[in-house]
């Protein structure tokens, strides 16, 4: 098993609570994340002897209630007030997105991608938008963007006022969607989750900015999730199993053309009892199954 796996040491009796019927799996919270790239040598260090992409990653406080200590990239929750109207946007429609996304209706679509670009904002200070199709803004660094950047965290203002008052339009074209996982039900917190790849847009630059992670750094992908089965980085399923990915793409650009190739179906954790253990396992990722006692404990395994 990886060195960087990580399981919290409350799973085992969670898991059995669940299979007993005396835990009710919360319902998980729509968000996104973005795996935002760029090419080796654009903004300064590289993160390890990158050949190809490096991707920009947050490690999260160790004090947070979520996967604290974690290497993960910017996201969060998805805003109500996103799905509330309809806003500047190009790219790709909404009905397209809807279909890409697996979502019912085209303002659920909407929420989602919107999360995706504001969480990227608050969390590392790149913007996705543009004063129209096919433009992009510049840097973001002076005062004015950082008062809304801290505006948009702090929910005082809302993505969609934050683009009117700036007459911008959300490029959902410079993103791709890339996977879905689902946290398992025996979690407490539990979120339904979009990952997306973006590249780095010309003449803007990520800062430290957030306040949930406690180091920020560029990284290639393979040294990544090699500095992970080494045990120096601690990274949840998704995290690593994205990381590894994104290996074989030689440019950023490259890896946002292959993410309309990614399967978008929902990945869900299972558990389930097997010759005197609990078995906590990932469809199609084996190297994340687990093999916990089925009495005894919690905080036990192999």
């Amino acid at each position: 098993m990886s060195q960087g796996q990580w399981y919290p040491p409350e799973w085992p009796d969670r898991i059995r609570a669940l299979a007993a019927g005396e835990l009710t799996a919360a319902t998980p919270r729509r968000a996104a994340t973005v795996m935002l790239l760029r090419d080796a040598g654009t903004e300064g260090g590289a993160g390890g002897a990158a050949t190809g992409p490096v991707v920009h990653m947050l490690r999260r406080r160790t004090s947070m209630a979520f996967a604290g200590g974690m290497y993960a990239y910017p996201g969060g929750g998805v805003d109500p007030r996103d799905d509330d109207r309809l806003i500047g946007w190009a790219g790709p429609p909404l009905e397209q997105w809807a279909a890409r996304l697996g979502v019912a209706t085209a303002v659920e679509a909407q929420a989602v991608v919107c999360a995706a670009v504001r969480e990227t904002f608050e969390e590392a200070g790149v913007l996705l938008a543009g004063p129209a199709p096919g433009a992009v803004v510049g840097d973001t660094t002076g005062d004015d963007w950082e008062a809304d950047r801290k505006a948009l965290v702090a929910r005082d203002l809302s993505f969609a006022d934050f683009l009117e008052r700036r007459g911008l339009v959300l490029r959902s074209d410079l993103l791709g969607a890339w996977a879905r996982w689902i946290t398992p039900e025996f979690e407490p917190r539990r979120y339904d989750t979009w990952f997306f790849v973006a590249a780095l847009p010309e003449g803007q630059r990520t800062r430290p900015v957030s306040t949930e992670a406690d180091r920020t750094e560029w990284i290639a992908p393979a040294e990544a999730a090699r500095r992970y089965d080494a045990g120096e980085l601690l990274m949840m399923p998704p995290t690593v199993t994205t990381l590894r990915a994104l290996t074989p793409y030689r440019t950023a650009a490259e890896a946002l053309r292959a993410a309309g190739e990614q399967d978008m179906a929902p990945v869900l954790a299972r558990a389930r009892l097997e010759d005197g253990e609990l078995v906590l396992s990932w469809p199609g990722y084996d190297e994340f199954t687990r093999h916990v006692p089925a009495a005894g404990p919690g905080g036990g395994g192999k």
